[in-house]
C-alpha cells in the first residue's frame, strides 16, 4: 500500500500513457509445494509482445492477487477406526453370564491394529510364548545358541504344551524376574511375571499380548531372525489336538498360534486364552484373545474362536462365520495350567 507522501507525488506528476493491453501478460508460476502435497501459484506480471486471448482462462481469473499465494488443499482419504469396528463386531458374539472376553489384531500389510478391552488376565500356558522369547533373547545377550535341554524343553513346552519342560525354563530365565525384564524390552508395558513357579498366573493384556507377538513375527524386533524363526516354527507344529483359538479365523492357507487353558481352583471356572497368526485371502493377521470366567473349558474355546473370528470381520469386512462348536475334549482341573 502506497504511503500519503507517495500518493501526493503521483498526484503532481504528468500523466503518463498506460502501456498497451497486449505488452502485459499475467503468468502463473508454481513458486512452492509442501511436504503434504500442496501447491502454491502465485501470479506474477511479465512484459512482453504477443496477443493475448480475451477469453480468460477460469484458473487465472479466480486466481489470487498478484502477489498472494493461493492453497490448492490435497485430498485425504477417510481415516477408518479400527476399535470402534472390532467393539461392534464383538458387541455381537454371545458372551456367558459373569464371563470376560478381551481381543486384540493387528494388519501384517498394513500396520493397523485394534484392541477391545483392556482387563488383565491370567496367561496360562500362552505364557510359554513369553518364557521361550526371554530365553532367546538372554541367549543372544550372552552370544550362545541354546543347549540341547533347552531346545528339547522348548520344543515339549510349544507343541506338547508340556508343564514340566515349562516350569524348567521358567526357573532358566529365572522366573518372573527374568520374564519380566525381557518384557520390559519387548515393550510390554501390562505384563507381571507369576509368583514364585506359578508362570501361568503371569498377568497380561491383550495388547500386550499383540506387542509380544510383533516381537516373534514382525521384522522390528529385539529377536535376532534366527530367533524369530525358530519360535515362529515352534508355533506352526502344534499337536493337533490343541488346533483351536484363533487359527478358527485362519481360511486354512496357514496359522502358528500357542493356547492356554486353566481352571482356577478358588471358582471352578475357566481361563481359556489364544494367540497367533492367522492368514485371511492372502493377508497375515497377529490374533490375541484372552478370556476368563466361563463354566467349562469348552465353553471358554467356543468363546475364544467367535471372538476371533468377530475380530477379523473388522479387517476384512467379511462377516463372522457362526461357531462350529470344539471337538477339543475338556483338560482335567488337577493340571495347573496349559
Amino acid at each position: 500500500m502506497e504511503s500519503p507522501r507517495t500518493r501526493r507525488r503521483h498526484r503532481s506528476r504528468p500523466s503518463r500513457r498506460r502501456p498497451p493491453a497486449h505488452t502485459a501478460l499475467v503468468v502463473l508460476a508454481i513458486v512452492g509445494m509442501t511436504a503434504g502435497g500442496t501447491a502454491y501459484v502465485k501470479a506474477r506480471a511479465h512484459s512482453g509482445s504477443g496477443h493475448v486471448s480475451s477469453a480468460a482462462s477460469p484458473s487465472a481469473a479466480s486466481s489470487a492477487p498478484a502477489g498472494e499465494e493461493e492453497s490448492v488443499q490435497p485430498v485425504t482419504e477417510p481415516t477408518v477406526d479400527r476399535d470402534a469396528l472390532l467393539s461392534t463386531a464383538l458387541a455381537a458374539v454371545t458372551v456367558p453370564s459373569g464371563a470376560q472376553v478381551s481381543a486384540a489384531v493387528l494388519d501384517l500389510d498394513s500396520g493397523e491394529r485394534a484392541v477391545h478391552g483392556d482387563a488383565a488376565f491370567d496367561t496360562a500356558s500362552i505364557v510359554k510364548v513369553d518364557i521361550l522369547a526371554a530365553l532367546l533373547l538372554q541367549a543372544q545377550d550372552a552370544a550362545r545358541r541354546l543347549t540341547a535341554a533347552e531346545r528339547a524343553y522348548a520344543t515339549k513346552m510349544i507343541e506338547n504344551s508340556d508343564n514340566d519342560s515349562a516350569s524348567a525354563l521358567w526357573r532358566s530365565i529365572g522366573g518372573a524376574d527374568g520374564l519380566d525384564a525381557a518384557n520390559e524390552r519387548f515393550g510390554l508395558t501390562d505384563t507381571t511375571g507369576g509368583d514364585g513357579p506359578l508362570w501361568g498366573l503371569t498377568q497380561t493384556t491383550a495388547a500386550d499380548q499383540l506387542t509380544l507377538l510383533q516381537q516373534v513375527f514382525g521384522d522390528d524386533s529385539e529377536l535376532s531372525e534366527a530367533s524369530r524363526e525358530y519360535l515362529q516354527g515352534l508355533m506352526e507344529s502344534i499337536e493337533t489336538d490343541q488346533d483351536w483359538g484363533v487359527s478358527a479365523a485362519a481360511d486354512g492357507s496357514g496359522w502358528a498360534l500357542k493356547n492356554g487353558w486353566l481352571a482356577r481352583s478358588t471358582t471352578g471356572l475357566w481361563v481359556v486364552n489364544s494367540v497367533g497368526r492367522v492368514t485371511v485371502d492372502g493377508t497375515g493377521y497377529l490374533v490375541a484373545v484372552l478370556s476368563q470366567g466361563t463354566a467349562s473349558q469348552a465353553r471358554g474355546i467356543e468363546l475364544v474362536e467367535a471372538a476371533a473370528r468377530a475380530a477379523l470381520s473388522a479387517f476384512t469386512g467379511q462377516p463372522a462365520a457362526a461357531s462350529a462348536g470344539s471337538s477339543v475334549a475338556p483338560v482335567s482341573s488337577a493340571s495347573p495350567a496349559k
